[in-house]
This record gives C-alpha cells, sequence and structure tokens, in this order.
C-alpha cells in the first residue's frame, strides 16, 4: 500500500471503488499521453457511490450545499479508483493538474464552487500544498445525465519513468545513456 492510500485509510476512506464504467465502448474512464491522464467525467449518477451520499437532484432545492459538497468528496475517490486502476498505484501521480465541476444546480444556486471544493479539499489534503493545488472551474448546470448531482473530469501529472536503454528495454545507469556508450565506443575505434 502507497503513501497516498496510507493516508486514506488513515481517513477512513478506503477500500476505492473500481473503475468508473462505461456504458458504450465508444469511450472509457481516462486516456494516458505522455505523462498526464486525463480522466472522463466521473459522476454521482450511474452506480452506488461511497460515503453513503445522495446521489441525485438539484443543488439548492433537492440536495444541500453539504451534501453536495460530500457528493464531490465521493466523485474524487471514484476518480482515485480509475487512477489506481489504470497505473496501479495513487503513488505514481505526481500532481493534480486541473478539476472540471460541473454542479447539477437548481435556479439561483450561485455557489458551485464550494461544492467542488468537496474533490479539491480532499486532493489537497492528499498530495499537499504544492502538488495538490490545482487549476480549476466550478460550473452550475442545469441538467447532468440521470440527475446526478455532480460530476468531474480530471486531470493528472503522473511520474516519469526512467530512461530505458535501445531495444533491450533494461534500466540505463545515471549518466549512461545512449550518448556516453557513444563517446566511449568513439574512443576505443580510435585507438
Amino acid at each position: 500500500m502507497g503513501k497516498i492510500e496510507k493516508k486514506l485509510k488513515a481517513m477512513g476512506l478506503t477500500p476505492l471503488p473500481g473503475p468508473h464504467p462505461y456504458p458504450n465502448p465508444n469511450r472509457c474512464a481516462c486516456v494516458r499521453v505522455g505523462n498526464l491522464l486525463f480522466l472522463s467525467g466521473h459522476g454521482t449518477g450511474r452506480r452506488e457511490m461511497p460515503l453513503g451520499i445522495k446521489q441525485f437532484g438539484k443543488v439548492g432545492t433537492e440536495v444541500t450545499e453539504e451534501e453536495a459538497y460530500l457528493c464531490a468528496k465521493a466523485v474524487a475517490l471514484t476518480m482515485m479508483g480509475t487512477i489506481k486502476a489504470e497505473v496501479g498505484d495513487l503513488d505514481r501521480v505526481k500532481r493534480v493538474v486541473r478539476l472540471y465541476g460541473m454542479i447539477n444546480s437548481a435556479p439561483g444556486f450561485e455557489r458551485p464552487f464550494t461544492v467542488l471544493d468537496g474533490a479539491s479539499d480532499l486532493f489537497y489534503e492528499l498530495w499537499g500544498p504544492v502538488y495538490g493545488k490545482h487549476a480549476r472551474a466550478a460550473v452550475g448546470i442545469a441538467e447532468l445525465p440521470r440527475r446526478a448531482v455532480v460530476e468531474v473530469m480530471g486531470e493528472f501529472e503522473l511520474w516519469g519513468a526512467r530512461p530505458r536503454s535501445g531495444a533491450t528495454g533494461k534500466r540505463t545507469a545515471k549518466g549512461k545513456g545512449k550518448k556516453a556508450r557513444a563517446r566511449g565506443g568513439r574512443r576505443n575505434r580510435r585507438s
């Protein structure tokens, strides 16, 4: 168990849910591009959620601001379940880059930013003031699929892998990459 999961366990927030399910093969829970992991929208409307939250309804009439905050926190846990399924260990995440939160808001509800704090606060607590601080947008939406309370998309930077050498795939020692071997090879040819 890695450092992040130990923190979650100490907070009473384990086990993490499994990967976020998608009903159609034309999309998936996340896509990795280089060292960035892009998460699709994770929301409260598709399956049973952690923390025993109220999953459906409009914030400001059917769901209180405090209940919606817990919804965003639960969604953050499902996001971490997806990340763990993709990369194997939450400690592979270097930093939280950006969150985009959509809040199913009743007319006149003007505080979607406080709702998304449920996710932002948890990521900040887990990854700290440098790597947990992130860019974000929190917007009120007239409707969300399946009457979900919250849906959140995220982008995460992963720690890079150590470089591998040529066709063997063996890891190279620091300072002994292809250039160092090439210089050594040239010296040997001259002697």
